[in-house]
């Protein structure tokens, strides 16, 4: 009798796909795509980060790919079970390239595929010592002469990037910088993290007081230690840099702290950067093949240039300096921003007894954490998630697959539910005189991230402030600051002791016109956005993050960023990307991105 459960058609359809792919057959390959179909592949093909749209783009992808990759073993992922709602099938897939294993999800409508997931999990012959091929760690026997781990580690320590090269340097030593090291660690990349700050963690520690994640923790892991289970959901920001110090060191990575890169160069001949960085007062020269950015997507500050700032006769600073509301009893202070950090640095100020305004310049989205939590990450990264079964790894995988060009069209419905459920919130706060927007297409949060990385905040109480007048709210765009205070273009004149610019960040390439040279910076262009030609966001469409853990124009450079969660999912593809430099092993790159825009 025919076996017509979910699994049973996956592994058949997965057979046909198998045989004209191991036949090179790519017109029936194609044929096994619908009209609409989005393939995305994280290294597994394209050795970068590319999504394909259409059929035509399937051919093309298959064509100058299918030779080298040499795919086989498709088949439903062991341990799992397809599924089917809503006429999509939908499965777990393995399968095999000639250098490397992989795994996936596909989406099947009418019998054709709609959504492919293709994702790189190890490189053949280089694969991570863990569970059954973990390290001994103890030396049995006699072992004359042997060093003992602590040892082995000083050593290391000591001579790399001076007797021994580094393969990788990775520049900054957040979460992103951390994750990386950590993953490159598990394959031996031998790797130093450059870091300015004394410890890490700093980055988060040296934040104004008030600051916490206002992401879960189910969706903050770090690779291969998870948070503990008594871990708070949102979790301080002193609390978050302990982990990242904590971490660095079980995880046994290079860091290099109070250290400050001075300058960079590629010699294309050699192949090989010069990075000349400052450390306890001596100059080192790096020699590293690979040069990874992980200076933070929020780490440029943008400090605007209003006019007469050099007069104002207070404090002003940005708030990435902003050290907090203690000092400033008795001062008035304005804040120049709405989105997360404003909203975070105007509540602590006026809970410390500060007279606070905020000036709002442009529209906001806010969602309240509860229905954001509940609604826009429950099935996926939750307590509830964790008690049905969902992983962490597998949560991530299904985020990935959903392609940018649709992901929309999923997240307008949260939002349209979100905004019913909390509609006297949203009419308490347009009383009040606070602009609000949904996004360019109502799809809210997540998509004003992904394609902005700004615009938005998760509140988490500054709201009802604001709702109250307990935060000072005034709209208009800054036309000049005075000796005493702000001056708005609709003539609105606010006194202040202190201006605190929560203007937001420039693109990660600003960090590259700083230590490299401007003409790298615009070769490689700007970082972050899909190109969705929404505000601040131009297009053309691109579909994935521009330059964002992948290869650049600029050979051997690298970013790395985002929050906690891209810094955990993304760091294993660019790790095997680096992995496979270092072995030499052939890395032709499908779908190199152009460079549209400078910054």
């Amino acid at each position: 009798m025919l076996d017509t459960t979910p699994r049973a058609r996956v592994d058949a359809f997965l057979g046909r796909l198998d045989a004209a792919l191991q036949a090179g057959d790519i017109d029936a390959a194609v044929d096994l795509f619908g009209t609409e179909c989005y393939w995305r592949d994280l290294v597994a093909f394209t050795w970068n980060i590319k999504t394909v749209e259409g059929r035509d783009q399937v051919r093309d992808l298959l064509a100058q790919t299918l030779a080298t990759t040499r795919p086989r073993g498709w088949r439903v992922a062991e341990d799992t079970e397809a599924s089917e709602a809503g006429g999509i099938l939908e499965a777990w897939i393995s399968f095999e390239t000639e250098v490397a294993r992989g795994y996936g999800l596909i989406r099947l409508r009418d019998g054709q595929i709609w959504t492919l997931l293709t994702t790189m999990v190890e490189l053949k012959g280089y694969e991570e010592k863990a569970g059954f091929t973990r390290p001994l760690g103890a030396k049995h026997g006699i072992n004359p002469g042997a060093k003992s781990w602590k040892e082995e580690r000083e050593e290391e320590a000591r001579t790399l990037g001076f007797e021994t090269q580094p393969y990788v340097v990775i520049l900054g030593g957040g979460q992103g910088g951390i994750a990386l090291g950590a993953r490159l660690r598990q394959l031996n990349v031998p790797t130093i993290i450059v870091e300015k700050n004394e410890r890490p963690g700093d980055s988060w520690r040296k934040r104004y007081k008030s600051l916490c994640l206002h992401d879960p923790v189910w969706y903050d892991h770090l690779p291969y230690i998870d948070f503990p289970k008594n871990w708070p959901v949102f979790a301080p920001k002193d609390k978050i840099g302990d982990w990242l110090e904590f971490y660095t060191k079980v995880m046994e990575l290079n860091y290099w702290s109070s250290t400050t890169a001075k300058h960079a160069s590629y010699d294309e001949a050699k192949k090989e950067w010069t990075v000349v960085v400052e450390r306890g007062g001596q100059e080192i020269v790096l020699r590293p093949k690979q040069l990874v950015f992980a200076t933070g997507m929020s780490g440029k500050a943008n400090v605007p240039k209003f006019k007469g700032m050099e007069r104002f006769k207070g404090e002003q600073h940005h708030s990435s300096q902003h050290p907090g509301p203690d000092g400033y009893k008795g001062k008035k202070v304005v804040v120049i921003g709405s989105n997360n950090s404003a909203h975070d640095i105007c509540a602590a100020l006026y809970e410390n007894g500060v007279d606070v305004t905020m000036v709002q310049r442009s529209s906001t989205h806010i969602v309240r954490s509860d229905p954001l939590m509940e609604i826009g990450l429950g099935d996926l990264y939750s307590e509830r998630a964790v008690k049905s079964g969902m992983t962490t790894a597998k949560a991530d995988l299904i985020f990935a697959s959903l392609p940018y060009r649709i992901l929309h069209t999923f997240q307008i419905p949260v939002y349209d539910k979100i905004k019913e459920l909390d509609k006297d919130f949203y009419a308490g706060l347009e009383k009040a005189g606070f602009k609000l927007d949904w996004g360019a297409d109502g799809s809210g949060l997540f998509m004003k991230y992904l394609r902005r990385g700004s615009g938005y905040y998760i509140d988490i109480g500054a709201s009802q402030l604001i709702i109250d007048g307990k935060i000072k709210l005034v709209g208009g765009q800054v036309e000049e600051i005075t000796e005493t205070g702000v001056k708005l273009d609709n003539g609105t004149e606010i006194p202040a002791d202190v201006i605190v610019y929560a203007t937001g960040y420039g693109s990660m390439n600003g960090w590259v016109a700083d230590l490299v040279d401007q003409a790298t910076a615009d070769k490689v262009g700007k970082c972050w956005g899909l190109g969705s030609d929404t505000p601040k966001d131009p297009g053309p469409w691109e579909g994935e993050q521009r330059n964002m853990w992948k290869p650049t124009q600029q050979e051997a450079l690298w970013f790395h960023g985002g929050n906690l969660h891209q810094s955990r999912h993304y760091s294993q593809f660019l790790s095997l990307q680096l992995k496979a430099r270092m072995e030499g092993i052939p890395t032709p790159v499908y779908g190199l991105q152009p460079s549209y825009h400078k910054g």
